[in-house]
Protein backbone atom coordinates (compact mmCIF):
# COMPACT_ATOMS: atom_id res chain seq x y z
CA UNK A 1 0.00 0.00 0.00
CA UNK A 2 0.85 3.61 -0.34
CA UNK A 3 1.52 5.48 2.86
CA UNK A 4 -1.09 8.11 3.76
CA UNK A 5 -0.02 11.78 3.60
CA UNK A 6 0.12 14.03 6.62
CA UNK A 7 -3.07 16.00 7.34
CA UNK A 8 -1.44 19.45 6.77
CA UNK A 9 0.40 18.50 3.56
CA UNK A 10 -1.10 19.92 0.34
CA UNK A 11 -0.11 18.58 -3.06
CA UNK A 12 1.15 21.15 -5.56
CA UNK A 13 3.10 21.31 -8.80
CA UNK A 14 6.85 21.53 -8.73
CA UNK A 15 7.00 24.86 -10.75
CA UNK A 16 5.30 26.80 -7.95
CA UNK A 17 8.58 26.89 -6.09
CA UNK A 18 10.78 29.94 -6.39
CA UNK A 19 13.45 28.23 -8.46
CA UNK A 20 12.30 25.85 -11.17
CA UNK A 21 15.74 24.20 -11.24
CA UNK A 22 15.95 23.70 -7.49
CA UNK A 23 15.47 20.46 -5.63
CA UNK A 24 11.92 19.14 -5.97
CA UNK A 25 9.64 19.01 -2.99
CA UNK A 26 9.76 15.60 -1.35
CA UNK A 27 6.11 15.72 -0.30
CA UNK A 28 4.57 12.46 -1.39
CA UNK A 29 1.08 12.28 -2.83
CA UNK A 30 -0.99 9.36 -1.68
CA UNK A 31 -3.42 7.98 -4.24
CA UNK A 32 -4.49 4.66 -5.46
CA UNK A 33 -3.14 2.95 -8.54
CA UNK A 34 -6.51 3.24 -10.28
CA UNK A 35 -6.49 7.01 -9.82
CA UNK A 36 -3.01 7.25 -11.29
CA UNK A 37 -4.08 5.34 -14.38
CA UNK A 38 -7.28 7.43 -14.83
CA UNK A 39 -7.51 9.70 -17.94
CA UNK A 40 -9.71 12.22 -16.14
CA UNK A 41 -7.01 12.85 -13.59
CA UNK A 42 -4.48 13.36 -16.37
CA UNK A 43 -6.70 15.98 -18.08
CA UNK A 44 -7.22 17.84 -14.81
CA UNK A 45 -3.49 17.93 -14.14
CA UNK A 46 -2.85 19.23 -17.69
CA UNK A 47 -5.41 22.02 -17.27
CA UNK A 48 -3.87 23.04 -13.97
CA UNK A 49 -0.42 23.21 -15.53
CA UNK A 50 -1.69 25.34 -18.47
CA UNK A 51 -3.54 27.75 -16.17
CA UNK A 52 -0.51 28.12 -14.00
CA UNK A 53 1.86 28.67 -16.94
CA UNK A 54 -0.34 31.15 -18.94
CA UNK A 55 -2.53 33.01 -16.48
CA UNK A 56 -2.67 36.24 -18.65
CA UNK A 57 -4.33 34.67 -21.70
CA UNK A 58 -7.98 35.82 -21.92
CA UNK A 59 -10.36 34.51 -24.53
CA UNK A 60 -11.57 37.06 -27.07
CA UNK A 61 -15.33 37.17 -27.29
CA UNK A 62 -15.51 38.48 -30.85
CA UNK A 63 -13.39 35.78 -32.41
CA UNK A 64 -10.05 34.00 -32.29
CA UNK A 65 -7.00 36.21 -31.86
CA UNK A 66 -4.70 35.88 -34.83
CA UNK A 67 -0.99 35.90 -34.11
CA UNK A 68 2.05 34.57 -35.83
CA UNK A 69 2.75 31.95 -33.15
CA UNK A 70 -0.39 29.95 -32.38
CA UNK A 71 -1.91 29.48 -35.84
CA UNK A 72 -4.18 26.67 -36.75
CA UNK A 73 -3.67 26.42 -40.51
CA UNK A 74 -6.22 23.68 -40.84
CA UNK A 75 -9.09 26.24 -40.82
CA UNK A 76 -9.89 27.97 -44.12
CA UNK A 77 -11.58 30.86 -42.29
CA UNK A 78 -8.42 31.51 -40.32
CA UNK A 79 -6.28 31.57 -43.46
CA UNK A 80 -8.74 33.93 -45.19
CA UNK A 81 -8.67 36.36 -42.26
CA UNK A 82 -4.88 36.34 -42.22
CA UNK A 83 -4.65 37.05 -45.97
CA UNK A 84 -7.28 39.81 -45.75
CA UNK A 85 -5.43 41.49 -42.91
CA UNK A 86 -2.15 41.41 -44.84
CA UNK A 87 -3.83 42.83 -47.95
CA UNK A 88 -5.46 45.62 -45.94
CA UNK A 89 -2.10 46.59 -44.43
CA UNK A 90 -0.51 46.85 -47.86
CA UNK A 91 -3.51 48.85 -49.14
CA UNK A 92 -3.24 51.33 -46.25
CA UNK A 93 0.49 51.72 -46.85
CA UNK A 94 -0.18 52.46 -50.53
CA UNK A 95 -2.76 55.09 -49.55
CA UNK A 96 -0.23 56.79 -47.27
CA UNK A 97 2.32 56.86 -50.08
CA UNK A 98 -0.24 58.39 -52.45
CA UNK A 99 -1.11 61.05 -49.87
CA UNK A 100 2.52 62.01 -49.47
CA UNK A 101 3.07 62.10 -53.23
CA UNK A 102 0.02 64.24 -53.99
CA UNK A 103 0.30 66.65 -51.08
CA UNK A 104 4.03 67.22 -51.14
CA UNK A 105 4.67 70.68 -49.74
CA UNK A 106 1.34 72.11 -50.80
CA UNK A 107 -0.59 74.32 -48.44
CA UNK A 108 -3.80 72.44 -49.18
CA UNK A 109 -3.63 68.73 -48.35
CA UNK A 110 -5.96 65.84 -48.95
CA UNK A 111 -6.48 62.73 -46.86
CA UNK A 112 -7.55 59.18 -47.71
CA UNK A 113 -8.41 58.36 -44.10
CA UNK A 114 -11.98 57.40 -44.98
CA UNK A 115 -10.76 54.77 -47.43
CA UNK A 116 -8.41 52.90 -45.10
CA UNK A 117 -9.09 49.35 -43.93
CA UNK A 118 -8.35 49.51 -40.18
CA UNK A 119 -9.09 46.37 -38.14
CA UNK A 120 -10.01 46.50 -34.45
CA UNK A 121 -7.01 44.37 -33.57
CA UNK A 122 -4.61 46.04 -36.01
CA UNK A 123 -3.16 49.26 -34.61
CA UNK A 124 -0.12 49.57 -36.87
CA UNK A 125 -1.96 51.62 -39.53
CA UNK A 126 -3.14 54.40 -37.24
CA UNK A 127 -0.76 54.60 -34.31
CA UNK A 128 1.71 56.84 -36.18
CA UNK A 129 -0.88 59.06 -37.91
CA UNK A 130 -1.01 62.69 -36.84
CA UNK A 131 -3.49 65.28 -38.04
CA UNK A 132 -1.74 67.51 -40.61
CA UNK A 133 -3.58 70.58 -39.35
CA UNK A 134 -1.87 70.28 -36.00
CA UNK A 135 1.63 70.30 -37.44
CA UNK A 136 1.17 72.61 -40.46
CA UNK A 137 3.86 75.23 -40.74
CA UNK A 138 3.21 78.55 -42.42
CA UNK A 139 6.37 79.46 -44.37
CA UNK A 140 5.43 83.12 -44.38
CA UNK A 141 5.09 83.37 -40.62
CA UNK A 142 7.85 83.52 -38.10
CA UNK A 143 8.53 80.42 -36.02
CA UNK A 144 7.79 82.39 -32.86
CA UNK A 145 5.16 84.94 -33.78
CA UNK A 146 5.72 88.24 -32.13
CA UNK A 147 3.00 90.78 -31.64
CA UNK A 148 3.60 94.44 -32.23
CA UNK A 149 2.70 96.40 -29.10
CA UNK A 150 0.49 99.46 -29.13
CA UNK A 151 3.41 101.79 -29.13
CA UNK A 152 4.31 100.53 -32.63
CA UNK A 153 7.79 99.13 -31.98
CA UNK A 154 9.63 96.47 -30.07
CA UNK A 155 13.19 96.25 -28.84
CA UNK A 156 15.54 98.88 -27.60
CA UNK A 157 18.38 100.90 -29.03
CA UNK A 158 19.81 99.54 -32.26
CA UNK A 159 17.61 96.45 -32.07
CA UNK A 160 14.37 98.41 -32.29
CA UNK A 161 11.85 97.08 -34.86
CA UNK A 162 8.78 99.01 -35.93
CA UNK A 163 5.70 97.86 -37.78
CA UNK A 164 7.14 99.51 -40.91
CA UNK A 165 10.22 97.33 -40.87
CA UNK A 166 11.23 96.21 -44.35
CA UNK A 167 11.48 92.53 -43.44
CA UNK A 168 8.19 92.45 -41.54
CA UNK A 169 6.31 94.31 -44.27
CA UNK A 170 7.86 92.10 -46.95
CA UNK A 171 6.63 88.93 -45.26
CA UNK A 172 3.18 90.40 -44.71
CA UNK A 173 2.94 91.42 -48.36
CA UNK A 174 3.92 87.91 -49.43
CA UNK A 175 1.17 86.45 -47.25
CA UNK A 176 -1.39 88.92 -48.63
CA UNK A 177 -0.82 87.64 -52.15
CA UNK A 178 -2.94 84.63 -51.21
CA UNK A 179 -5.97 86.95 -51.16
CA UNK A 180 -5.71 87.56 -54.90
CA UNK A 181 -8.21 85.97 -57.27
CA UNK A 182 -7.66 82.26 -57.97
CA UNK A 183 -7.12 83.02 -61.67
CA UNK A 184 -4.09 85.15 -60.80
CA UNK A 185 -1.13 82.77 -60.48
CA UNK A 186 1.16 83.90 -57.65
CA UNK A 187 3.34 80.78 -57.49
CA UNK A 188 4.28 78.64 -54.53
CA UNK A 189 6.82 80.00 -52.09
CA UNK A 190 6.92 77.15 -49.60
CA UNK A 191 10.37 76.68 -48.16
CA UNK A 192 11.47 80.17 -49.21
CA UNK A 193 11.52 83.27 -47.05
CA UNK A 194 9.97 85.63 -49.58
CA UNK A 195 9.74 89.36 -48.99
CA UNK A 196 7.93 91.77 -51.30
CA UNK A 197 8.40 95.49 -51.06
CA UNK A 198 5.37 97.74 -50.86
CA UNK A 199 5.98 99.06 -54.37
CA UNK A 200 6.06 95.59 -55.92
CA UNK A 201 3.03 94.41 -53.91
CA UNK A 202 0.95 97.43 -54.89
CA UNK A 203 1.84 96.93 -58.56
CA UNK A 204 0.88 93.24 -58.38
CA UNK A 205 -2.34 94.09 -56.58
CA UNK A 206 -3.36 96.64 -59.20
CA UNK A 207 -2.47 94.21 -62.00
CA UNK A 208 -4.51 91.43 -60.36
CA UNK A 209 -7.57 93.67 -60.10
CA UNK A 210 -7.24 94.85 -63.70
CA UNK A 211 -6.84 91.26 -64.94
CA UNK A 212 -9.93 90.21 -63.00
CA UNK A 213 -11.99 93.00 -64.55
CA UNK A 214 -10.62 92.25 -68.02
CA UNK A 215 -11.46 88.54 -67.75
CA UNK A 216 -14.98 89.48 -66.69
CA UNK A 217 -15.34 91.73 -69.73
CA UNK A 218 -14.01 89.04 -72.06
CA UNK A 219 -16.41 86.50 -70.62
CA UNK A 220 -19.31 88.88 -71.09
CA UNK A 221 -18.20 89.66 -74.64
CA UNK A 222 -17.95 85.98 -75.58
CA UNK A 223 -21.49 85.42 -74.36
CA UNK A 224 -22.89 88.04 -76.74
CA UNK A 225 -20.53 87.99 -79.71
CA UNK A 226 -18.69 85.76 -82.10
CA UNK A 227 -14.97 85.47 -81.59
CA UNK A 228 -12.46 83.42 -83.57
CA UNK A 229 -14.09 80.06 -84.40
CA UNK A 230 -16.81 80.28 -81.75
CA UNK A 231 -20.34 81.59 -82.24
CA UNK A 232 -22.57 83.27 -79.73
CA UNK A 233 -25.89 81.71 -78.64
CA UNK A 234 -27.98 83.92 -80.96
CA UNK A 235 -25.93 82.94 -84.01
CA UNK A 236 -26.09 79.29 -82.97
CA UNK A 237 -29.87 79.52 -82.71
CA UNK A 238 -30.13 80.96 -86.22
CA UNK A 239 -28.00 78.12 -87.58
CA UNK A 240 -30.15 75.55 -85.75
CA UNK A 241 -33.28 77.04 -87.31
CA UNK A 242 -31.78 76.71 -90.79
CA UNK A 243 -30.99 73.06 -90.15
CA UNK A 244 -34.41 72.33 -88.64
CA UNK A 245 -36.16 74.04 -91.55
CA UNK A 246 -34.40 71.69 -93.98
CA UNK A 247 -32.44 74.41 -95.75
CA UNK A 248 -29.18 72.92 -94.47
CA UNK A 249 -28.57 69.26 -93.86
CA UNK A 250 -25.56 69.55 -91.59
CA UNK A 251 -22.78 72.00 -90.71
CA UNK A 252 -19.42 70.25 -90.90
CA UNK A 253 -17.01 72.83 -89.51
CA UNK A 254 -14.93 75.96 -89.98
CA UNK A 255 -12.96 76.38 -93.21
CA UNK A 256 -11.69 79.95 -92.93
CA UNK A 257 -11.31 82.75 -90.41
CA UNK A 258 -10.71 86.42 -90.96
CA UNK A 259 -10.70 89.75 -89.20
CA UNK A 260 -14.37 90.37 -89.88
CA UNK A 261 -16.01 86.97 -90.36
CA UNK A 262 -15.83 83.21 -89.94
CA UNK A 263 -16.74 80.86 -92.81
CA UNK A 264 -18.26 77.41 -92.18
CA UNK A 265 -18.91 74.54 -94.57
CA UNK A 266 -22.35 72.96 -94.73
CA UNK A 267 -24.29 70.51 -96.85
CA UNK A 268 -27.45 71.92 -98.42
CA UNK A 269 -30.89 70.47 -97.84
CA UNK A 270 -33.59 69.47 -100.33
CA UNK A 271 -35.86 72.45 -99.72
CA UNK A 272 -36.81 74.78 -102.58
CA UNK A 273 -37.36 78.28 -101.24
CA UNK A 274 -38.78 81.47 -102.72
CA UNK A 275 -36.81 84.69 -103.13
CA UNK A 276 -38.18 88.16 -103.84
CA UNK A 277 -36.49 90.04 -106.67
CA UNK A 278 -36.15 93.74 -107.24
CA UNK A 279 -39.26 93.73 -109.44
CA UNK A 280 -41.53 92.28 -106.70
CA UNK A 281 -41.61 88.91 -108.41
CA UNK A 282 -40.72 85.60 -106.85
CA UNK A 283 -38.51 82.88 -108.21
CA UNK A 284 -37.66 79.40 -107.00
CA UNK A 285 -34.11 78.60 -105.98
CA UNK A 286 -32.57 75.23 -105.29
CA UNK A 287 -30.03 75.07 -102.51
CA UNK A 288 -26.65 73.87 -103.84
CA UNK A 289 -25.27 70.57 -102.51
CA UNK A 290 -22.44 72.33 -100.66
CA UNK A 291 -22.79 75.73 -99.03
CA UNK A 292 -20.49 78.25 -97.38
CA UNK A 293 -21.89 80.04 -94.32
CA UNK A 294 -20.26 83.41 -93.71
CA UNK A 295 -20.88 84.60 -90.16
CA UNK A 296 -19.86 88.19 -89.60
CA UNK A 297 -18.34 88.73 -86.18
CA UNK A 298 -20.56 90.77 -83.95
CA UNK A 299 -17.65 92.44 -82.20
CA UNK A 300 -17.23 96.06 -83.12
CA UNK A 301 -13.46 96.18 -82.87
CA UNK A 302 -12.85 95.23 -86.50
CA UNK A 303 -15.54 97.55 -87.88
CA UNK A 304 -14.72 100.79 -86.08
CA UNK A 305 -12.05 101.78 -88.59
CA UNK A 306 -13.88 100.46 -91.66
CA UNK A 307 -17.07 102.49 -91.49
CA UNK A 308 -15.91 104.63 -94.44
CA UNK A 309 -16.87 101.80 -96.79
CA UNK A 310 -20.52 102.16 -95.72
CA UNK A 311 -20.81 105.68 -94.38
CA UNK A 312 -19.81 107.25 -97.71
CA UNK A 313 -21.64 104.69 -99.87
CA UNK A 314 -24.68 106.37 -101.41
CA UNK A 315 -26.68 103.15 -101.20
CA UNK A 316 -26.41 103.05 -97.41
CA UNK A 317 -25.58 106.64 -96.50
CA UNK A 318 -29.12 107.58 -95.46
CA UNK A 319 -29.51 104.48 -93.29
CA UNK A 320 -26.09 104.68 -91.70
CA UNK A 321 -26.76 107.70 -89.51
CA UNK A 322 -29.99 106.22 -88.16
CA UNK A 323 -28.60 102.89 -87.03
CA UNK A 324 -26.82 101.91 -83.87
CA UNK A 325 -23.31 100.47 -84.25
CA UNK A 326 -24.38 96.84 -83.93
CA UNK A 327 -26.81 97.07 -86.82
CA UNK A 328 -23.94 98.21 -89.03
CA UNK A 329 -22.63 94.65 -88.93
CA UNK A 330 -25.89 93.38 -90.42
CA UNK A 331 -25.53 96.06 -93.08
CA UNK A 332 -22.13 94.60 -94.00
CA UNK A 333 -23.78 91.25 -94.71
CA UNK A 334 -26.55 92.95 -96.69
CA UNK A 335 -24.00 94.91 -98.69
CA UNK A 336 -22.07 91.79 -99.65
CA UNK A 337 -25.31 90.11 -100.73
CA UNK A 338 -26.18 93.02 -103.06
CA UNK A 339 -22.66 93.17 -104.49
CA UNK A 340 -22.60 89.41 -105.17
CA UNK A 341 -26.00 89.66 -106.86
CA UNK A 342 -24.70 92.37 -109.22
CA UNK A 343 -21.62 90.31 -110.03
CA UNK A 344 -23.66 87.17 -110.64
CA UNK A 345 -26.00 89.00 -113.02
CA UNK A 346 -22.96 90.26 -114.95
CA UNK A 347 -21.57 86.73 -115.30
CA UNK A 348 -18.51 87.25 -113.08
CA UNK A 349 -17.40 84.00 -111.38
CA UNK A 350 -18.34 84.46 -107.72
CA UNK A 351 -20.29 82.61 -104.99
CA UNK A 352 -24.03 82.38 -105.52
CA UNK A 353 -26.15 83.99 -102.81
CA UNK A 354 -28.51 81.51 -101.16
CA UNK A 355 -29.88 83.25 -98.08
CA UNK A 356 -29.28 86.26 -95.83
CA UNK A 357 -30.42 86.14 -92.21
CA UNK A 358 -29.28 89.08 -90.08
CA UNK A 359 -25.46 88.77 -89.97
CA UNK A 360 -25.35 85.27 -91.53
CA UNK A 361 -24.88 84.97 -95.30
CA UNK A 362 -25.31 81.55 -96.94
CA UNK A 363 -23.58 81.16 -100.31
CA UNK A 364 -22.59 78.40 -102.67
CA UNK A 365 -19.34 76.64 -101.81
CA UNK A 366 -16.34 77.17 -104.12
CA UNK A 367 -14.59 73.82 -103.85
CA UNK A 368 -15.43 70.15 -103.63
CA UNK A 369 -15.91 67.57 -100.87
CA UNK A 370 -15.42 70.07 -98.02
CA UNK A 371 -12.08 71.16 -99.49
CA UNK A 372 -12.18 74.86 -100.41
CA UNK A 373 -10.60 76.11 -103.59
CA UNK A 374 -7.06 77.42 -102.99
CA UNK A 375 -6.29 81.10 -103.02
CA UNK A 376 -4.36 82.47 -105.93
CA UNK A 377 -1.39 83.14 -103.67
CA UNK A 378 -1.23 79.49 -102.55
CA UNK A 379 -1.60 77.72 -105.91
CA UNK A 380 1.33 77.02 -108.26
CA UNK A 381 0.35 77.76 -111.85
CA UNK A 382 2.20 77.19 -115.08
CA UNK A 383 3.14 80.14 -117.26
CA UNK A 384 0.13 79.54 -119.51
CA UNK A 385 -2.29 79.32 -116.59
CA UNK A 386 -0.75 82.41 -114.97
CA UNK A 387 -1.17 84.34 -118.21
CA UNK A 388 -4.73 83.06 -118.52
CA UNK A 389 -5.48 84.10 -114.94
CA UNK A 390 -4.11 87.59 -115.58
CA UNK A 391 -6.29 88.29 -118.60
CA UNK A 392 -9.31 86.85 -116.81
CA UNK A 393 -8.65 89.10 -113.82
CA UNK A 394 -8.30 92.12 -116.10
CA UNK A 395 -11.59 91.26 -117.80
CA UNK A 396 -13.36 90.81 -114.44
CA UNK A 397 -12.09 94.17 -113.17
CA UNK A 398 -13.45 95.89 -116.27
CA UNK A 399 -16.80 94.11 -115.94
CA UNK A 400 -16.95 94.95 -112.26
CA UNK A 401 -16.33 98.63 -112.95
CA UNK A 402 -18.45 99.16 -116.07
CA UNK A 403 -21.27 96.61 -115.84
CA UNK A 404 -21.64 96.20 -112.08
CA UNK A 405 -20.71 99.80 -111.27
CA UNK A 406 -18.47 98.53 -108.45
CA UNK A 407 -14.89 98.74 -107.22
CA UNK A 408 -13.69 95.74 -105.25
CA UNK A 409 -11.66 97.95 -102.85
CA UNK A 410 -9.70 94.95 -101.48
CA UNK A 411 -8.65 93.03 -104.56
CA UNK A 412 -5.49 90.98 -104.21
CA UNK A 413 -4.27 87.41 -104.54
CA UNK A 414 -5.78 86.74 -101.10
CA UNK A 415 -9.37 87.36 -102.34
CA UNK A 416 -9.13 85.43 -105.59
CA UNK A 417 -9.64 81.66 -105.77
CA UNK A 418 -8.47 79.23 -108.47
CA UNK A 419 -11.15 76.64 -109.24
CA UNK A 420 -12.02 74.69 -112.39
CA UNK A 421 -9.31 76.48 -114.36
CA UNK A 422 -10.53 80.02 -113.73
CA UNK A 423 -10.38 82.81 -111.19
CA UNK A 424 -13.24 83.42 -108.72
CA UNK A 425 -13.74 86.66 -106.80
CA UNK A 426 -14.75 86.56 -103.13
CA UNK A 427 -15.08 88.93 -100.18
CA UNK A 428 -16.90 91.89 -101.69
CA UNK A 429 -18.49 93.24 -98.52
CA UNK A 430 -16.31 96.36 -98.69
CA UNK A 431 -16.88 96.97 -102.42
CA UNK A 432 -18.13 100.46 -103.26
CA UNK A 433 -19.36 102.35 -106.30
CA UNK A 434 -17.01 104.52 -108.37
CA UNK A 435 -18.93 107.59 -107.15
CA UNK A 436 -17.73 106.88 -103.61
CA UNK A 437 -15.55 109.77 -102.33
CA UNK A 438 -12.59 107.37 -102.24
CA UNK A 439 -13.69 104.98 -105.00
CA UNK A 440 -10.88 105.83 -107.43
CA UNK A 441 -8.29 105.55 -104.67
CA UNK A 442 -9.56 102.06 -103.88
CA UNK A 443 -9.41 101.17 -107.58
CA UNK A 444 -5.83 102.38 -107.90
CA UNK A 445 -4.87 100.31 -104.84
CA UNK A 446 -6.48 97.21 -106.40
CA UNK A 447 -4.59 97.82 -109.64
CA UNK A 448 -1.32 98.08 -107.76
CA UNK A 449 -1.90 94.77 -105.93
CA UNK A 450 -2.88 92.93 -109.11
CA UNK A 451 -0.03 94.36 -111.18
CA UNK A 452 2.60 93.51 -108.57
CA UNK A 453 1.34 89.95 -108.14
CA UNK A 454 1.29 89.04 -111.83
CA UNK A 455 4.57 90.82 -112.55
CA UNK A 456 6.20 88.73 -109.82
CA UNK A 457 4.47 85.66 -111.29
CA UNK A 458 6.35 86.09 -114.55
CA UNK A 459 3.61 87.50 -116.80
CA UNK A 460 5.50 89.65 -119.29
CA UNK A 461 2.31 91.21 -120.67
CA UNK A 462 1.22 92.49 -117.22
CA UNK A 463 0.56 96.24 -117.15
CA UNK A 464 1.81 98.46 -114.38
CA UNK A 465 -0.63 99.99 -111.90
CA UNK A 466 -1.18 103.26 -113.83
CA UNK A 467 -1.74 101.54 -117.17
CA UNK A 468 -4.03 99.01 -115.53
CA UNK A 469 -6.01 101.79 -113.86
CA UNK A 470 -6.63 103.53 -117.19
CA UNK A 471 -7.52 100.23 -118.86
CA UNK A 472 -10.10 99.37 -116.19
CA UNK A 473 -11.67 102.77 -115.60
CA UNK A 474 -11.50 104.03 -119.20
CA UNK A 475 -9.99 107.29 -117.96
CA UNK A 476 -7.00 108.79 -119.71
CA UNK A 477 -4.84 110.13 -116.90
CA UNK A 478 -1.42 111.07 -118.21
CA UNK A 479 1.14 111.57 -115.49
CA UNK A 480 4.83 110.92 -115.44
CA UNK A 481 5.08 109.74 -111.86
CA UNK A 482 2.84 108.12 -109.25
CA UNK A 483 2.52 111.26 -107.10
CA UNK A 484 1.03 113.33 -109.93
CA UNK A 485 -1.15 110.38 -110.92
CA UNK A 486 -2.68 110.15 -107.46
CA UNK A 487 -3.10 113.95 -107.34
CA UNK A 488 -5.22 113.82 -110.50
CA UNK A 489 -7.27 110.97 -108.99
CA UNK A 490 -7.97 113.04 -105.89
CA UNK A 491 -8.94 116.02 -108.07
CA UNK A 492 -11.47 113.87 -109.96
CA UNK A 493 -12.91 112.58 -106.71
CA UNK A 494 -13.22 116.11 -105.36
CA UNK A 495 -14.97 117.26 -108.51
CA UNK A 496 -17.40 114.38 -108.36
CA UNK A 497 -18.14 115.03 -104.68
CA UNK A 498 -18.86 118.70 -105.34
CA UNK A 499 -21.13 117.77 -108.21
CA UNK A 500 -23.11 115.37 -106.03
CA UNK A 501 -23.50 117.88 -103.23
CA UNK A 502 -24.59 120.67 -105.59
CA UNK A 503 -27.00 118.73 -107.80
CA UNK A 504 -28.02 115.93 -105.46
CA UNK A 505 -27.55 113.31 -108.19
CA UNK A 506 -25.33 110.27 -108.07
CA UNK A 507 -24.00 110.91 -111.56
CA UNK A 508 -20.44 110.03 -112.36
CA UNK A 509 -18.72 113.01 -113.99
CA UNK A 510 -15.63 111.01 -114.93
CA UNK A 511 -14.89 111.55 -118.61
CA UNK A 512 -14.13 108.32 -120.42
CA UNK A 513 -13.36 107.42 -124.00
CA UNK A 514 -16.82 107.02 -125.47
CA UNK A 515 -18.35 105.13 -122.52
CA UNK A 516 -21.80 106.29 -121.35
CA UNK A 517 -22.09 107.93 -117.93
CA UNK A 518 -22.59 105.56 -115.02
CA UNK A 519 -25.74 106.01 -112.98
CA UNK A 520 -26.57 104.50 -109.62
CA UNK A 521 -29.39 102.03 -109.46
Amino acid sequence: GVAAAAPDARPGPAWQSKCPWGAPNTTSISCSLADVMSEQLAKELQLEEENAAFPEVVAVAEGPFITGENIDTSSDLMLAQMLQMEFDREYDAQLRREEKKINGDSKVSISFENYRKVHPYDSDSSEDEVDWQDTRHDPYRADKPTTTPRRGFIGKGKDITTKHDEVVCGRKNTARMENFAPEFQVGDGIGMDLKLSNQVFNALKQHAYSEERRSARLHEKKEHSTAEKAVDPKTRLLLYKMVNAGMLETITGCISTGKESVVFHAYGGNVIYLTFCMRSATEDKVIPPECAIKVFKTTLNEFKNRDKYIKDDYRFKDRFSKLNPRKIIRMWAEKEMHNLTRMQNAGIPCPQVVLLKKHILVMSFIGKDQIPAPKLKDVTLSSEDMKKAYYQTLNMMQQLYKECNLVHADLSEYNMLWHDGKVWLIDVSQSVEPTHPHGLEFLFRDCRNVAQFFQKGGVAEALNERELFNAVSGLNITADNEVDFQAEIEALEKMNEDHVQNHGKKLSTFSSDGDPPIFDE
